[in-house]
């Protein structure tokens, strides 16, 4: 019998099976294509509602009785503010002119030659934010969104312009990752069907044969049917299902063992209870995170072997919070920080029969949104304080004392040092963030370590002189050690160094300079008698905003990174920088770098 041909039910089972997966999977991809549209659409407008939002522009220029006369003052906001700002924005004023935008060429024209003046009237009449899309000159697609200005007492709008270019291409590409999928899939498809229906329909053809035979005489295969009915193919397909039930088995048995070695390596802690708070299971990390020996028995309930670490976490209160799909918790145990996610589980029936328990170690994650927060706080304090004083004092001016050349003349000058403190202290954190973040180019040469260091101590020697410091250099100033370096940015660690030291040395005091190598390092030392560090403080002078003396320190114009920013420098440099201090007696700073022929080649970005 030819199994191949058109009508035969092999044929038809495997098109059905080709039919449905095609029908599945092509209303799989048009639904998720969709989707994922939508999402990049949604992501887009919130996240541009969210960074107007949160950047107190829209209050910002609502303090403005006249935006157009201010245009000027608003594009200086622009441009320091929002240059990084990957779309186009531009303040609208009520007369429909374009005030400010990160666009110069649009600053002047008339909205409602380049903008969708329906969306910037409706705003400005309801206050409600508009959106609408549009397609520039070139085809590019644009979605414009436009932000009422709150309690402007000059009315106007924020017009936000956002190329939709990259999320049309990121669709396209999408559609053309689903359709080579479902190509594959449908090709899969075909062979899998195929094979699918030979195993339907093999058993059937098996007794045929089987049939056929016996009607020729041959009885070497015997049957145990009389006749081709159903019963007989039943039979036969028990048979099959006996067969196939031995291979489900198997790889139940696999998966089984297959989730038990994932419990068992996983690196989160995992807890399984009942109801009543038995224990099922305690994997393996969730007995290092709780300090329960492997080979003791596990303690008698979960109260016994966690409830009782903290309230958060008692199995009442999981068990309550259970019903918030979902739910989670944070304890401390020992000098780590742990997060907890737990839900309940369910039997065949769909009944609850238990509570699992994800223990995860987010202390180093705690760590770090902790230095973020102090970061913020640190930058927001030290632009505060010049800004606070930028502000009084032009206030002064405009009040009156403008008017006395004298004092004019004294305000604009503190006006003039704490604006160039704010530029300082931008400077450093740009250099710090690029250093951090690799993006600091370095241009690597061989040169002599020694020259280096001695031109540097010429350089603030007339500022020692000044102080009435011994600036000395206790090194050969002949010795050649080569060192592989940046020669502008080790010069800047060096002179940050030798400069702390000056600063913080009281008049009259010892600066001691000395280079040693044992011919793989060099050390460069920088030894004083000056004020001097206390042991609780010394481990934290590379922080970032960390001074020892707040009031000294800003007092002489430092911004608190040029420590930090030194760390940074030498490590890619792949060398050392440590400190060693004694409150009151001195501070010796270290700096450590390869000589250059046993260094390796330099990453140069």
């Amino acid at each position: 019998m030819n199994i191949f041909r058109r009508g035969s039910v092999r044929w038809r089972i495997a098109l059905i099976y080709f039919m449905l997966f095609f029908v599945v999977m092509t209303l799989v991809a048009v639904f998720l294509v969709n989707r994922i549209e939508q999402y990049q659409l949604s992501s887009l407008k919130e996240n541009i509602a969210k960074t107007v939002s949160e950047s107190n522009l829209p209050s910002y220029l609502g303090a403005y009785d006249s935006l157009s006369s201010h245009g000027d003052e608003i594009q200086s906001v622009l441009d320091s503010s929002w240059s990084s700002f990957s779309e186009e924005l531009s303040v609208v004023d009520e007369r429909m002119q374009i005030c400010a935008s990160t666009n110069p060429n649009l600053v002047g024209r008339s909205a409602s030659d380049v903008f969708d003046a329906s969306i910037i009237a409706s705003c400005l009449l309801t206050g409600d934010p508009g959106e609408s899309d549009a397609v520039l000159s070139g085809g590019i697609p644009v979605k414009n969104l436009c932000y009422g200005i709150e309690n402007a007492k000059d009315p106007g709008v924020i017009y936000v312009r956002a190329d939709l270019s990259s999320i049309q291409s990121f669709v396209s590409q999408s559609k053309l990752i689903f359709i080579r999928v479902i190509l594959i899939a449908l090709l899969a498809t075909v062979v899998l069907g195929f094979a699918l229906a030979g195993s339907i329909t093999r058993p059937i053809n098996d007794v045929t044969g089987t049939v056929r035979k016996m009607s020729s005489g041959d009885f070497s295969e015997g049957v145990t049917v009389n006749s081709d009915d159903e019963i007989g193919q039943l039979a036969d397909m028990f048979n099959l299902m006996r067969e196939k039930l031995s291979d489900t088995l198997s790889e139940i048995t696999g998966e089984k063992n297959k989730l038990s070695t994932i419990l068992e390596y996983m690196a989160d802690g995992l807890v399984a209870i009942d109801l009543d708070g038995g224990i099922i299971h305690v994997n393996p990390a969730a007995r290092t995170i709780l300090g329960l020996d492997p080979e003791e028995p596990l303690p008698a309930d979960y109260d016994a072997l966690m409830g009782h670490i903290s309230d958060n976490i008692g199995l009442e209160r999981i068990k309550g919070n259970c019903e918030i799909h979902g739910a989670q918790d944070v304890f401390s145990y020992g000098s780590s920080i742990f997060a907890i996610h737990y839900d309940r589980f369910k039997d065949e029936e769909g009944e609850d029969i238990g509570i699992i328990i994800l223990i995860q170690d987010i202390t180093e994650r705690q760590k770090l949104e902790d230095m973020q927060r102090d970061f913020v706080a640190n930058v927001s304090h030290e632009l505060k304080t010049p800004l606070t004083t930028i502000k009084s004092y032009t206030e002064t001016l405009m009040d009156g004392a403008v008017d006395d050349p004298d004092m004019a003349r004294n305000f604009l000058g503190i006006v003039d040092n704490e604006a160039d403190r704010m530029n300082r202290l931008v400077k450093d954190l740009l250099q710090l963030s690029r250093l951090e973040q690799r993006q600091e180019r370095m241009y690597y040469l061989e040169a002599n370590i020694v020259e280096l260091v001695r031109q540097c101590m010429v350089k603030v020697e007339m500022t020692a002189q000044q102080k009435g410091h011994q600036l000395n250099a206790l090194f050969d100033e002949k010795m050649n050690i080569r060192v592989l370096m940046d020669r502008d940015r080790m010069e800047q660690v060096i002179l940050n160094i030798l400069t702390n030291a000056i600063k913080y040395t009281p008049d009259g005091g010892r600066i001691d300079v000395d280079i040693d190598s044992d011919g793989r390092n060099v050390q460069i030392i920088v030894s004083d008698n000056g004020i001097g560090i206390s042991e609780e403080e010394l481990p934290r002078i590379f922080e970032r905003f960390y001074r020892v003396d707040k009031a000294r320190s800003r007092k002489m114009g430092g911004t608190g990174l040029g420590l930090a920013i030194t760390k940074q420098i030498v490590e890619e440099h792949q060398g050392t920088i440590t400190a060693e201090s004694t409150l009151g007696k001195g501070t010796k700073f270290i700096i450590t770098l390869r000589v250059a022929t046993h260094r390796g080649t330099p990453n140069i970005d």
